[in-house]
């Protein structure tokens, strides 16, 4: 599994995550833990629809 996320995009993607996370608690809504698939890709830094659609962010990738 190859990284295939660049750091500006694991960041806006951790940020986003983050702030639906916070949403769910504060609102108590369960919605808000959609936020974990951001949060875990940029943790990760790969994404599986950036391997399907053959995209990439990052610019060391091969």
């Amino acid at each position: 599994m190859k990284k295939n996320m660049g750091q500006k995009d694991r960041t806006v993607r951790a940020i986003l995550g983050v702030v639906m996370l916070v949403y769910a608690v504060v609102f108590q809504n369960l919605v808000g833990l959609i936020g974990l698939i951001p949060l875990v890709t940029a943790i990760v830094g790969y994404c599986p629809l950036y391997e399907v659609l053959e995209v990439t962010s990052n610019k060391y990738a091969d």
